[in-house]
């Protein structure tokens, strides 16, 4: 069921466990209503995908996600033919088999849906899905032209077999690292949020949903040292993933305190970049915790 106000959004979202800031709330309620898909830039980390699984949850709808990646083109994407199958049944009719029992070797049956496909089919038949096209700045420019086109109708031909229309429209969720920009066109059909690294007081919330067992003043040392760590000149400044994934290393490490020391020994549980770590190292890891 969709949730009918705002604040039943960011409710939803607590139970869901997700802290989010009425802004976020706000487009994600705009984008329900009026049946718009939801796009999502922030850096790596901040929890985009996230939202797309946690509406996945709230609305009891399946998740169907589209990682995408250099070179993704539209088969990939929406579907192409069983081959083998195909020629299974070429094979069949070869040695005598029955037609009837072997079918038409370009209908559905020999189809195999990728996810845009799917979730077209999927909202067709009533059942409204999440439809995730993950990470789209990694994909080329091309793809992106043909989403654009899917995104204004949500119709689908297959010129063998049918055209599938989806009257409304799954929920789509579009993510970017904005590693280059998208097209204004395909952010013109879309409700549009940035979503950036939480201050401290979020931060400490994240984790005391996320992290019930880490104690309040660990969880506050861990929330400081990050905000610290995103004030500097980083190549990669860490995301609430890698917060969280610091909580959990303390944990299997057995420690209730960030010191200077634990802080040094486990800064590759936060930076991925040999570059960000002696920099930090070089600002002092003491200032982490001070």
């Amino acid at each position: 069921m969709i949730p009918e106000s705002v604040a039943a959004v960011q409710d939803a979202l607590a139970a869901e466990q997700y802290v989010a800031d009425r802004e976020l709330a706000v487009a994600i309620h705009l984008a329900l209503q009026m049946g718009r898909p939801l796009f999502l830039e922030g850096e790596a980390g901040v929890g985009k995908t996230e939202v797309a699984k946690v509406l996945s949850s709230m609305l009891d709808a399946e998740l169907i996600r589209l990682q995408c990646y250099e070179g993704l083109d539209v088969s990939q994407a929406l579907y192409e033919w069983d081959y083998a199958r195909q020629m299974l049944a070429i094979r069949l009719l070869e040695a005598g088999g029955d037609h009837a029992a072997v079918g038409d070797i370009m209908s559905r049956e020999f189809l195999v849906a990728r996810p845009l496909l799917r979730a077209v089919e999927e909202a067709a038949a009533g059942r409204r899905p999440v439809l995730l096209i993950d990470e789209l700045d990694r994909a080329d420019e091309e793809f992106e032209a043909y989403l654009l086109e899917l995104l204004s109708d949500f119709q689908v031909t297959v010129p063998e077999v049918e055209t599938v229309r989806a009257e409304t429209p799954p929920v789509v969720v579009v993510t970017s690292n904005r590693t280059r920009e998208i097209h204004d066109a395909l952010k013109r059909r879309c409700i549009y949020h940035w979503i950036d690294y939480p201050d401290f007081a979020r931060e400490v919330a994240i984790l005391q949903r996320k992290a019930p067992e880490v104690s309040d003043e660990l969880v506050k040392e861990l929330a400081a040292a990050m905000q610290k760590l995103r004030d500097q000149d980083l190549f990669k400044p860490p995301g609430v993933a890698e917060t969280l994934d610091w909580a959990s290393a303390l944990l299997v490490l057995g420690e209730q305190h960030l010191t200077p020391e634990l802080a040094d020994e486990t800064l590759g549980v936060v930076l991925k970049y040999q570059e960000d770590i002696e920099r930090v190292r070089h600002h002092g890891v003491e200032e982490l915790v001070s």
